[in-house]
């Protein structure tokens, strides 16, 4: 199913939570939302679900208005960030409740929800869990339940609202890569919300920046990275460092910064001069904090550990930093 929205705008009094938002989101992929708390991401996605209604604005399905459709008609599953699992329900029945409570003209067999739901526990690979309560399970398994559950239903779309957020930093990210695989055998048109940069860039198809209720760039994750389209996705993809000039500001990343002693820098090369505060060199990168001669802010490199021992920098040394790579953005800084 594809999915479109046209000037969506949703107010909560004064609060725009969506501003005259238009998005396509192609068939078969995985689109993420992304961007910082109160942006309008989750209050886009619930009005895609139907479970919200915008102010203005139409919502698509498959070249359709669906905006009047109740949410049990928009055939959409949803997958919340706290599972929303039925603590009296086994596994089992959790996983069955969505084909349960069909009208009785469209409710399969009991002997087809036995059959359809050994086929979803064993998808998500959990099978051997069938008899347990939520409770018993650890929050991994309680969201790949809640998954198999919205799956049930056999949605044409499937929207995800922060679903790996209460769960710890090693566990989201096996449950994200089981996730992409997941979807590369469904295909199921889905979309999904979350606020970490690193899950949205490792998982997505295509990743939808959201600021202040607004669309700031959409892409595939190589080109947002890459090519960010505004100081703000720049900041927001990762670290940056943000060197001001008379018309505008330079964005750097850390680990395009060329570092080395002033002394050894060729004659007449351009850069910052900077002073070494402290080095943390633990794994294959060493991070650089360093502090600026001419103002005292501070610039964050990023080197090779193997570098970084060749130099043999030491605290408080005076060093000279030079962009391999910037992007430039007009008006956003005054003179150096």
């Amino acid at each position: 199913m594809t999915i479109e929205v046209k000037n969506i705008s949703k107010h909560f009094g004064d609060f725009a939570a969506l501003d005259d938002v238009s998005l396509a989101f192609p068939q078969g992929e995985l689109t993420a939302l992304l961007g910082p708390s109160g942006c309008g991401k989750t209050t886009l996605l619930r009005c895609i679900a139907g479970l919200e209604h915008p102010d203005a604005g139409q919502v698509l399905l498959d070249g359709e208005d669906a905006s009047g459709r109740h949410v049990r008609e928009r055939q959409v599953g949803f997958v919340f960030q706290h599972y929303a699992l039925f603590k009296h329900m086994t596994v089992f029945e959790n996983v069955a409740f969505g084909l349960r409570v069909k009208p009785r003209s469209q409710r399969p067999s009991e002997a087809q929800i036995r059959t359809k739901v050994k086929e979803l526990l064993e998808l998500v690979q959990l099978d051997w869990l069938a008899d347990r309560y939520p409770p018993q399970l650890s929050g991994g398994q309680r969201q790949r339940i809640a998954l198999a559950r919205a799956l049930a239903v056999e949605p044409r779309v499937l929207l995800l609202d922060e679903p790996f957020g209460a769960l710890d930093a090693k566990v989201r990210k096996e449950l994200r890569r089981w996730l992409r695989r997941l979807h590369d055998e469904l295909h199921v048109t889905s979309i999904f919300v979350t606020h970490d940069q690193e899950e949205a860039l490792e998982v997505a198809d295509q990743v939808v920046l959201m600021n202040h209720g607004r669309v700031e760039q959409v892409g595939a994750p190589e080109a947002v990275y890459n090519d960010p389209a505004s100081p703000f996705v720049y900041s927001f993809l990762g670290n940056v460092n943000v060197f001001h000039g008379r018309e505008g500001a330079a964005y750097v990343r850390p680990h395009d910064l060329h570092v080395e002693r002033v002394d050894t820098a060729p004659e007449g090369a351009d850069g910052v001069v900077v002073r070494l505060r402290r080095a943390h060199a633990i794994g294959p990168l060493a991070q650089l904090d360093l502090e600026r001669a001419d103002d005292g802010s501070i610039v964050e490199a990023v080197i090779p550990t193997e570098r970084y021992g060749q130099l043999a920098l030491k605290e408080g040394e005076t060093l000279l930093v030079r962009p391999k790579r910037s992007q430039v953005f007009v008006d956003q800084g005054a003179s150096i």
